[in-house]
């Protein structure tokens, strides 16, 4: 069985970790498949992260498979392996939105946060929690939780491995939209399929820092598209 699956429907592409054995841990395995499923995604206009079922999104590292790792280079070369999985995530073209469909937990809140949009049901849970293994965020985590929350808050979370239910996560500005869970599937499609498109992929670009020459001619490639101007006769025309 597959740890990894892509579905890509009309520019929306979602990739789904499904390991319910281990709660959709990454394991090495896993690792392979993200990279193909991530090959696979190319050219989508958004991208949606997700776990199987409705008690995981990630639940980190897959302990049982990573514990064979035993040296300090095996530990760099596992790290450095999924860190540049999340820099691929984190640099992908299109808005990338992270779907919490369940707790995240570890190297899952790191695999959330790799995404530009972080979105989850209401009675999840996410959380830096490595210090209860005694170490620390690798895939590139601890730095994108302090872009999101700020130095001193990211301190304070992943040093003391705090978990967060969904309504404080928010607060802290770690989660972007919360959604009952009998809304959440729902939720989400709508939101990835609104974000689907050439004007917000142009926009990830612009808020990554861009110079002002670069935003300029981007917003002028979509003003001469036609896709402007059916949507533009549209406007003009209401209500005539």
């Amino acid at each position: 069985m597959a740890d990894v699956e892509l579905e890509l429907d009309n520019g929306l592409a979602v990739i789904t970790i499904d390991r319910p054995q281990a709660r959709n841990a990454i394991a090495q395995t896993t690792m392979d498949e993200l990279e193909k499923a991530l090959d696979g995604a190319a050219g989508a206009r958004a991208l949606v992260l997700r776990g199987a079922g409705d008690r995981a999104f990630v639940s980190g590292g897959d302990l049982k498979q990573l514990a064979e790792i035993r040296t300090l280079e095996g530990a760099e070369e596992m790290a450095w392996r999924m860190r540049l999985i999340c820099d691929r995530i984190a640099e992908f073209p299109a808005p990338v939105i992270a779907a919490l469909n369940g707790h995240a937990l570890g190297g899952g809140a790191e695999f959330a946060v790799a995404a530009d949009i972080r979105v989850a049901a209401d009675d999840i849970k996410i959380g830096f929690n490595q210090a209860a293994l005694a170490i620390m965020p690798a895939w590139g985590g601890a730095e994108r939780l302090a872009a999101l929350v700020g130095r001193g808050r990211a301190i304070m979370l992943a040093g003391a491995g705090t978990i967060l239910e969904a309504a404080e996560a928010q607060r802290f500005g770690l989660l972007d939209r919360v959604f009952p869970r009998e809304s959440f599937e729902e939720g989400w499609r709508s939101l990835a399929r609104s974000l689907a498109t050439d004007s917000a992929m142009s926009i990830k670009r612009v808020v990554g820092g861009v110079p002002p020459a670069e935003a300029v001619e981007a917003f002028a490639r979509l003003w001469v598209a036609d896709a402007h101007w059916v949507a533009a006769e549209r406007v003009m025309n209401r209500g005539k």
